[in-house]
Formats: structure tokens, sequence, C-alpha cells
């Protein structure tokens, strides 16, 4: 569902549209004199987005309960 409204009467209640938003997944654009300016929706992270940040970083794995030597600690510091 969207609401519009001014920025007039977003601004004296902003936080009770806000707690709208988060509570029933209302969106909200506000306008200024007439014109959209902004859209608020609720937040949803997305989980593939912090995986895919992560793809290609591991340069090697081979055994994870081989013993690490020394040198190989030092060089990961």
């Amino acid at each position: 569902m969207e609401k519009v409204l001014s920025k007039a009467q977003f601004k004296p209640q902003a936080l009770k549209f806000l707690r709208e938003v988060e509570e029933e997944g209302t969106e909200i654009v506000i306008t200024d004199h007439g014109r959209r300016v902004a859209r608020i929706v609720p937040y949803q992270q997305d989980h593939r987005h912090l995986l895919g940040v992560l793809r290609g970083t591991v340069l090697e794995y081979v055994d994870p309960t081989e013993p690490v030597a020394d040198s190989e600690w030092e060089a990961a510091e």
C-alpha cells in the first residue's frame, strides 16, 4: 500500500509514519508542491549480496583439520 504525503503533512508526524512503514510495510511517497521527491519503503537486507562480497576470497582450502605451521600463522598476521 502506498501513502502520498506532502512535506508539511509528513514532518510533524514523521515518527508515526516511520513506525507504520516498519510495522505494516506501508510505502510512503513525500511530495513538495505536488512533485514526488522521496519514497520511504521497509528495509530488506539482501543476504545474497553479503555472501557475494566474500565470493572468490578463499585462496586455498585443502583440509580444515590439517595442522598449521608457525610460518603460516606469521604470514597471516
